[in-house]
């Protein structure tokens, strides 16, 4: 488990979508990557480079036929447009997420195509999610690392990047560096803010 958090604009979104590319997902979002010779109008100039340095079970699924690669995509810029299209495509989730609300849809999603060892990237997921939708949510995320899948996942949670045992990468001015949940800028912020919401709005509403 590898989460990256870090404010907007820096580039933890950029990151996992390059990781996504490296691993032959589909780097719009969803499972496999599409076939070769397909123009792809989202490839990222970071994806066009990065090379990842794949486990022996990693590279036998690079090399595998691309429909058996075990790992998913989920984009925050096309998840939304997944909910309301693929439920019931082949390959996909059975449910009809199209009728359930967002959040619902989105843990429809994970909980269908989370579920065996793979490799799993994910921007954003929290962003239809409840604060009990997010609890699930690592709950499943730890359950697939348990299972020997690999999770990467940019994220502004602090709930998410709570999931125990997780790796985590700050990302910011200061470039990547590893740290505690404990210390981490957002774990603090949201602590003060919660304790004091006044403290920041004043400077917002005076």
């Amino acid at each position: 488990m590898t989460f990256l958090v870090g404010d907007n604009g820096s580039g933890k979104s950029t990151l996992v979508e390059a990781i996504a590319e490296g691993f032959k997902l589909d780097a719009r979002g969803g499972r496999a990557a599409r076939k070769a010779g397909s123009a792809d109008p989202t490839k990222t100039p970071l994806g066009d480079v990065l090379r990842l340095e794949t486990t022996a079970r990693g590279a036998r699924m690079l090399a595998g036929p691309r429909l058996k690669k075990k790992g998913f995509f989920l984009r925050a810029e096309t998840a939304f447009s997944m909910t309301e299209n693929l439920g019931g495509v082949p390959g996909y989730w059975e449910d009809n997420t199209a009728e359930m609300s967002h959040g619902e849809g989105f843990l429809a999603v994970f909980r269908s195509m989370f579920k065996d060892p793979g490799f799993y990237v994910m921007d954003e997921p929290e962003s239809a999610l409840s604060f009990t939708a997010c609890l699930h949510l690592v709950a499943l995320m730890h359950d697939l690392g348990e299972s020997g899948a690999q999770v990467v996942c940019a994220t502004h949670s602090p709930i998410l990047a709570s999931t125990p045992g997780a790796d985590i990468i700050e990302v910011g001015d200061h470039g990547l560096r590893r740290a505690k949940w404990a210390d981490l800028q957002l774990v603090d912020h949201w602590r003060r803010y919660l304790d004091n919401p006044a403290s920041y709005l004043r400077h917002l509403t005076d």
